[in-house]
């Protein structure tokens, strides 16, 4: 080891490692790891598997500044990693084209113009809930649109949307300007290394500058065409029409300069866009595929899940049975519920299909691996009081896509340690018994319904066990009532405001129950029935309540800073005051505590 310094040490896992691997890995023994582990909040076993984040926390708190953690890739991620390198047989394909911006912005609405189909009024408070996606024509070529959510709390499945697409049409409000959610969507588009187009929305509005819009997205790294940069900007209106052919031309002439293209002589694959449930279908899976040319009757494995497509229709639900690269499609057929993201590939036979997805649930399995103790459990286990609180919430919701995205908000919202959010369980669908039969054995979890339904016989059953059903159709509604219910479970708390003091110039009467003085208002002011703290030096003598206070002998509703007045107070027990005393006036109310106070 040259100038004395130790080699570093690297340490390669996955998902996650348990603490005998990692305390073998630091040369520790098993026994002062768990005690580290013990003095952060941790009981561990032999056996606990810690996620890699948590190890990191553990090798920094432990000071072994010479250990460096490295992940090692994994089997879902090696399969996840990116398209296929193409053949020389590749045709060209449509561009998959994902519509992002701020909530209001007219996302929505642009696309109902182009695709002459009405969407919004079906949005709960006319905001995006879930992935849509939509196909085009325009003078004999083809363009999909994925319609993303345009409210915060839908980050995980907008992030999700950039990943899948070619090119990012970000739309921006000429009257409103860049906004969080704008720059947001720039991020994930830049990060999925996708082309931007900006579409300058609602240019026929009051107030509309086109100018300073562009302004604000060159500020954030996206510089006009016309300023000498290289994003194409094209100023629309989705209301009226105006400028939405040039958007799809802009589009195509895009799509050209990429040469995009994708092998149709291949095993069909894809991606998951989104799946539910339905009475009477079963499993019902929108599926992007990005390859080959997937048709009816075909076998498939998406992550853990297999199936054979049963059925096939197209964004407007008509029957079709195929569909080549770059082409939405919902199916059914699917066994179970593949997940968000999955990626999809088609298998020659039955056998092969669930083969595939027992190889890929048990590579899941093996990557999460029980990981027991994550960084977030440790993170909180360090900084929550003894007096923490837990709330427990089972999640239901109409669409993966939608519970991952309400699951992800409700653990985002700041508690600052003082209550725990626990998610008992997660499930597609409508609330059931089981639900409520889970729920049941606590009086602080609650059911959250995200669009399902609570049927009248689930209802009742919850009434008559004393279970909580909150049903919702806005996101930011149900995180309002869940931020809501944990800030009850804080309790109130005393919050005393500062209103005045005086100095005590006359001391006219003092008995076990009462004072009578006299001073100068030195700040604030006094007024009756505030209370009363009596000073010496730094010390406080005892505490009163003010009865009535005069001015000039008279009854008077205050005294204010500067005027020299007199004052009955009643106290529990005698207190001892004398002139030159200070008394420090102050307001006192019990209120409902607020997180993060």
């Amino acid at each position: 080891m040259e100038n004395g310094q130790e080699a570093e040490k690297v340490i390669r896992i996955a998902g996650s490692i348990t603490v005998d691997e990692l305390a073998q890995a630091l040369g520790l023994s098993v026994t002062a790891l768990i005690g580290e582990l013990f003095k952060n909040g941790i009981v561990a076993t032999i056996n606990q598997r810690l996620d890699f984040e948590t190890a990191q926390i553990m090798i920094d708190e432990l000071g072994m500044k010479n250990v460096r953690l490295e992940r090692k890739n994994t089997a879902s991620q090696i399969a996840n990693e990116g398209r296929r390198e193409l053949s020389k047989d590749a045709v060209e394909r449509p561009p998959v084209v994902a519509v992002m911006g701020h909530v209001d912005h007219g996302k929505t609405t642009l696309l109902d113009n182009l695709l002459k189909k009405k969407t919004v009024a079906t949005e709960a408070g006319g905001i995006t809930q879930h992935i849509s996606a939509y196909q085009l024509e325009h003078e004999g070529r083809k363009i999909t649109f994925l319609d993303t959510p345009g409210h915060e709390a839908f980050a995980a499945i907008r992030q999700h949307g950039a990943m899948l697409t070619d090119i990012v049409v970000i739309v921006v409000a000429a009257d409103d300007g860049v906004k969080p959610q704008t720059i947001e969507a720039i991020k994930f588009a830049q990060g999925a290394n996708a082309k931007i187009i900006v579409a300058i929305n609602k240019i026929d509005r009051e107030g509309a500058d086109i100018e300073r819009t562009k302004a604000g997205l060159a500020e954030h790294g996206l510089m006009p065409e016309e300023w000498g940069g290289d994003i194409m900007m094209i100023p629309v209106s989705a209301k009226t029409g105006e400028g939405l052919d040039k958007l799809i031309e802009g589009i195509l002439l895009i799509a050209d300069v990429e040469e995009l293209k994708a092998d149709v002589k291949i095993p069909a694959e894809g991606l998951v866009i989104e799946s539910h449930m339905e009475t009477g279908k079963g499993s019902v899976v929108n599926l992007l595929v990005t390859g080959g040319e997937l048709k009816v009757g075909e076998f498939v494995a998406a992550g853990g899940v297999y199936g054979k497509i049963r059925t096939m229709t197209d964004f407007r639900g008509k029957p079709r049975g195929k569909a080549g690269p770059s082409t939405p499609v919902t199916v059914t057929g699917f066994k179970e519920l593949p997940s968000f993201g999955d990626r999809f590939l088609e298998y020659s036979d039955e056998k092969s299909a669930r083969r595939a997805a027992v190889i890929a649930a048990q590579a899941q399995a093996n990557e999460a691996a029980s990981a027991n103790v994550t960084s977030m459990d440790l993170l909180r286990m360090m900084n929550v009081e003894d007096n923490s609180k837990v709330f427990n919430v089972i999640v239901k919701g109409d669409v993966l896509g939608s519970v991952t995205s309400v699951v992800d908000s409700l653990k985002l919202i700041d508690t600052k340690g003082e209550v725990t959010l626990n998610v008992v369980a997660t499930g597609v669908g409508d609330v059931t018994e089981n639900d409520v039969y889970m729920a049941a054995g606590d009086n602080n979890t609650v059911i959250y319904g995200f669009n399902v339904n609570v049927p009248t016989n689930i209802s009742k059953l919850a009434a008559r066990d004393g279970v909580t059903i909150r049903n919702y159709r806005v996101i930011y509604e149900l995180l309002d009532d869940a931020r809501d219910s944990m800030e009850k479970l804080l309790g109130e708390e005393v919050v005393e405001t500062e209103v005045g003091t005086m100095k005590v110039m006359g001391v006219f009467r003092v008995t076990k129950q009462e004072l009578i003085a006299g001073g100068e208002m030195t700040s604030g002011k006094l007024m009756p029935g505030v209370y009363a703290r009596v000073v010496r030096g730094k010390e406080v003598i005892g505490e009163a309540v003010v009865e009535s206070v005069q001015k000039e002998k008279i009854d008077a509703k205050e005294l204010i800073e500067k005027e020299i007045g007199g004052l009955a107070m009643k106290t529990e027990k005698k207190i001892d005051l004398v002139v030159g005393d200070k008394l420090e006036f102050f307001t006192r109310e019990t209120r409902q505590r607020k997180l993060g106070e």
